[in-house]
């Protein structure tokens, strides 16, 4: 399962400067890092097709929601601001005006033609492998049709969806997601990913270079190497063999200006020896693993369908740190999944202090139809949920705070990534992602500057930059 992070109604792609006759978009993100790279494509796709993004539901011509189907409450989330859009869709009728609603990603493929019947005001529902017919289906709707496009197709979207300009990709920023696999083959019993975005299909090596080489040459300095499974990818390499994770991201390590290295989402069965072995023995490689294991219980493994034990994972965990010793786990966590007892759970919180989490992703357990965990017997009362909940997510906050602390004087290289929210402050990222605030003097945004760490906030570090001299910064990765 991806890793899930929020965005606000609010969030979207900078407003560009435009003529009064471009069209306009307005994108709205929910859900994980690909969804966030899949919108990112949508929007390459749909500047080339004429449109210009703005940072406002009200300034859009095309307002496209791309969804995630992982919890019923995001799901919820999208038909609620479907249901304000309607009310602006007939506002912008009255005075002659109009806006299209497109609605793409997981969502869109779970309930396809549902959304329509649901909320009408939709013009265009696309799944995420069909995201590079959506001009097309935009020009279908504008003839009138409802188009609902989530068939899984024969080709490849990647090869389809054009690729960014390099004043887009600046734009961005100075770290980046790319995607190198997506669907999953492990039907977790939990999960609608399967349904939603297929079987596991791994993108050729040459694909990922040259999208990892152009973003390099736009000033990309970290990439985050995306996929449901991510270290399940696999691919015939320039040496004619199959590789793994670990060899792409040593060919990766060798791209001039791509100073560092991510990945996400992994799944404990597919942790092969090459790739812990990519990280005894790069630098690029960061020393961050997000390593989902969803219980500390053996009978909830099970009926997860996760294919491990808890003894599995702390051993994996044991030989990961044995290889790189200064490494920092998250996880993911799912409390009262059907059947779960109270002895379950305290196994979960068990692992969870013999691992030692510098971060975690936790929620309860939200039925999604069509899988198998909807139609199982002990399903878990929603105030013990919500109690369990709040006594794992204590601990696990308990452990950041503890990793945070444990970073104090320690001196780091820190990417340099924006502003700060404060005059005279840049915010950056250390190599175990936590966010990192220094002064503006260390250097400039895109820079990777020495910087020791001094103290620590509610979500971030605060850090004093240090350099050859003591006070000056540096910009290579040692």
């Amino acid at each position: 399962m991806t890793q899930t992070i929020p965005h606000d109604i609010e969030d979207a792609a900078p407003a560009a400067q435009s003529g009064a006759s471009a069209k306009k978009v307005f994108v709205k993100t929910y859900g994980c890092q690909m969804n966030v790279y899949d919108s990112e494509r949508m929007g390459d796709a749909l500047t080339r097709d004429g449109y210009q993004p703005v940072d406002s539901v009200e300034a859009a011509d095309l307002v496209l929601i791309n969804t995630c189907h992982i919890r019923e409450k995001a799901a919820e989330k999208v038909y609620s601001q479907l249901g304000r859009l309607a009310k602006l869709k007939q506002q912008r009728n009255e005075e002659g005006g109009d806006l299209m609603v497109a609605v793409a990603g997981c969502v869109a493929q779970a309930e396809g033609q549902e959304i329509i019947r649901r909320a009408p005001v939709v013009d265009v529902v696309i799944g995420p492998q069909t995201y590079h017919r959506l001009p097309d289906a935009l020009e279908r709707a504008r003839a009138g049709e409802s188009v609902v496009e989530t068939e899984f197709p024969a080709e490849d979207k990647f090869d389809r969806l054009p690729a960014a300009a390099a004043a887009a990709i600046r734009g961005r920023g100075v770290s980046a997601f790319l995607t190198v696999q997506e669907g999953c083959d492990k039907f977790c019993t939990f999960c609608v990913v399967p349904y939603t975005r297929g079987a596991e299909v791994s993108r050729p090596v040459g694909k990922i270079l040259q999208e990892a080489e152009r973003l390099a040459q736009a000033g990309v300095r970290e990439i985050t190497l995306l996929g449901q499974n991510v270290n399940a990818w696999h691919g015939e390499g320039g040496d004619g063999r199959e590789w793994g994770l670990g060899e792409l991201v040593r060919r990766l390590a060798k791209i001039e200006g791509l100073d560092r290295i991510r990945y996400t989402t992994s799944h404990p069965r597919d942790m092969d020896d090459a790739l812990i072995e990519a990280h005894r023995d790069l630098p690029q490689l960061m020393p961050y693993l997000h390593l989902p294991v969803q219980s500390g219980s053996d009978r909830i493994l099970k009926a997860m369908n996760r294919r491990h034990t808890a003894e599995d994972y702390i051993r994996l965990v044991e030989k990961i740190r044995k290889a790189r010793p200064d490494i920092a786990l998250s996880g993911d966590f799912i409390v009262g999944f059907p059947g779960e007892t109270d002895a379950d759970f305290q196994d979960t919180l068990r692992l969870i202090r013999d691992v030692e989490y510098a971060a975690a992703f936790s929620f309860k357990y939200s039925i999604r139809p069509g899988t198998p965990g909807a139609g199982m017997d002990g399903q878990v009362d929603e105030a013990v949920k919500s109690a369990r909940l709040a006594e794992l997510q204590a601990l696990i906050s308990e452990q950041t705070r503890a990793f945070g602390r444990g970073c104090i004087g320690r001196t780091v290289d820190l990417l340099l990534e924006k502003s700060g929210r404060n005059t005279g402050q840049l915010v950056g990222r250390s190599p175990w992602l936590q966010p990192v605030i220094v002064d503006a003097k260390a250097g400039q945004i895109g820079d990777i500057v020495s910087v020791r760490i001094m103290q620590t906030g509610t979500n971030s570090l605060f850090a004093e930059p240090v350099g050859a001299n003591g006070d000056q910064p540096r910009s290579e990765i040692v």
